[in-house]
C-alpha cells in the first residue's frame, strides 16, 4: 500500500559505460516518471575514479532528491527495473556499469534487510556521494551518523571533479514529460 504522505528520498546515480553523461541524465528523467514519484532536486554531474575494481573508466555521478509515495522496497524494485532497462549487468562487485541507482536516504528511516539497508551503508565514505548530495542538501543529516558535511574531511583524498550542472533547470510539479526539470 502506498504511503499517505510522500517520503523525501535521496538517490545516487552513476555510470561509466556507453555514454555516461547521457545515461545519468536519462536515468534522472526516468526516475521522475516512476509512479507516485516526483523529482525535487538534481545535483550537478561529477566525474570520479572507480572504487574497488579500479581498472575501469571513470564514473559520472549525481544525486537526486525525490518525493515518493512508494515504500522503500517498492522504490528499490522500481530502481532495479530501471537499471535492467538501461542494460545493467551485475557481473561482479564494483564492475563497470551502464547505470547504478542506489537509495541513499528515505526520510529518516534506519533499517536493514537482506535487500536494502537505510541509510546506504557506505554513503558517508564516498566523495562521489557526499559532494553531489551536499550540493542539493547542504544541511542533510545521515540518520545514526550525523551531518553529511562532517564526513567530507575523511574523503578529501578521493578524486572528484564537478563537470557540469544538470541540464534540467527548475522543476515544475505539473510537468511529467521526459523534459523534466530539477532545481
Amino acid at each position: 500500500m502506498p504511503n499517505t504522505f510522500p517520503a523525501v528520498c535521496y538517490l545516487a546515480l552513476g555510470s561509466n559505460l556507453g555514454a555516461p553523461v547521457h545515461q545519468v541524465q536519462s536515468a534522472m528523467a526516468a526516475i521522475g516518471q516512476l509512479p507516485e514519484t516526483r523529482l525535487h532536486a538534481c545535483s550537478s554531474l561529477y566525474r570520479s575514479a572507480a572504487v574497488g575494481f579500479v581498472n575501469q573508466p571513470d564514473f559520472i555521478n549525481a544525486v537526486v532528491c525525490v518525493h515518493s509515495g512508494l515504500s522503500p522496497e517498492q522504490l528499490l524494485i522500481a530502481l532495479l527495473e530501471l537499471e535492467r532497462q538501461f542494460g545493467r549487468v551485475r557481473s561482479f562487485r564494483n564492475a563497470p556499469r551502464e547505470i547504478d541507482l542506489d537509495i541513499l536516504l528515505y526520510n529518516q528511516v534506519v533499517s536493514h534487510s537482506d535487500t536494502l539497508t537505510l541509510p546506504h551503508m557506505r554513503m558517508h565514505e564516498r566523495a562521489f556521494v557526499l559532494m553531489p548530495l551536499l550540493e542539493i542538501a547542504p544541511n542533510i543529516e545521515i540518520p545514526g551518523r550525523g551531518l553529511a558535511r562532517d564526513f567530507l574531511t575523511a574523503v578529501v583524498q578521493q578524486p572528484i571533479e564537478r563537470i557540469a550542472q544538470n541540464s534540467f533547470g527548475s522543476h515544475h510539479e505539473s510537468s511529467r514529460k521526459a523534459s523534466l526539470h530539477c532545481r
